[in-house]
């Protein structure tokens, strides 16, 4: 994509540090550096009502790297489309494939300006491969791949990320129809990756009702069961659809966490 001093003005002027915003809370949760105070407090009274939630967020954010470093390396990706990318910490979706592979080409997307702005500053590439960065929504599948096609060859597989995403969704049914919309066009062979909040405890649905109070976008957790159901006609990796913490965890013992997820592949 093409920068100029004009489009980073703009990007800065539409970032608002008065609503909190998922990937700066995110961050904040994370141990990042790139939040404001309206996303800290917020974070903050989360926390006190789901103290569990800074694991949570490791967790899942260690769910993502052990993922991608599978599918970059037993599950042979050298594509990756990951949509919601939020504010780049430590371990990134291209770090860690091009680890792995310094020929992976990963295309980011996300619609938070702040993301925008930070992307462009830190999310290089091994010179052997390829990053790239599209703003757009979600719930814009077809930009999103046509974009997407400009970096990526889409007539080989790709690994689609949705990473606690698909809960900023109102309607699962929509949900369901957007991670859809996107493996459609992708060849046999693709991967889909996704996780997110599950309704599991009384903590996590207290939390998502204290962020959907004030944060933007609202976020609606959802049973197991339902989260499963993206995975619909795809080939889950083992152990399957579970605890993010509990797919193939580095250590013997992994603590149980509110986040369900897993891997499949397209046939």
């Amino acid at each position: 994509m093409t920068d100029s001093p004009a489009m980073a003005a703009d990007q800065a002027r539409r970032i608002d540090t008065s609503v909190p915003q998922t990937a700066r809370v995110w961050n904040y949760w994370l141990g990042g550096k790139d939040n404001y105070a309206v996303d800290r407090k917020l974070g903050d009274e989360v926390e006190a009502a789901f103290p569990e939630m800074v694991a949570l967020a490791r967790a899942s954010r260690a769910f993502l790297t052990r993922a991608v470093r599978y599918l970059a390396g037993e599950a042979g990706i050298r594509q990756f489309l990951d949509v919601g990318t939020g504010l780049p910490t430590a371990d990134n979706t291209h770090e860690v494939a091009q680890a792995v592979d310094p020929t992976s080409r990963i295309v980011y997307v996300d619609s938070d300006p702040l993301v925008l702005v930070h992307a462009r500053a830190l999310l290089t590439s091994a010179p052997e491969g390829r990053t790239d960065y599209i703003e757009a929504d979600l719930r814009d599948p077809d930009r999103i791949l046509q974009e997407a096609g400009r970096a990526l060859d889409l007539s080989q597989p790709v690994a689609l990320i949705l990473g606690g995403i698909l809960g900023h969704i109102e309607s699962h049914d929509e949900a369901r129809s957007l991670v859809a919309r996107l493996l459609a066009p992708l060849p046999s062979g693709s991967y889909l990756l996704s996780s997110d909040g599950s309704n599991t405890s009384e903590g996590v649905v207290e939390a998502a009702r204290i962020w959907n109070l004030s944060a933007n976008p609202r976020y609606h957790v959802r049973s197991p069961r339902q989260i499963a159901a993206y995975f619909d006609g795809l080939m889950p990796v083992e152990p399957g659809i579970v605890s993010v913490a509990h797919w193939r965890p580095d250590t013997a013992h992994p603590v149980f966490v509110d986040t369900y997820g897993g891997v499949a592949r397209k046939p």
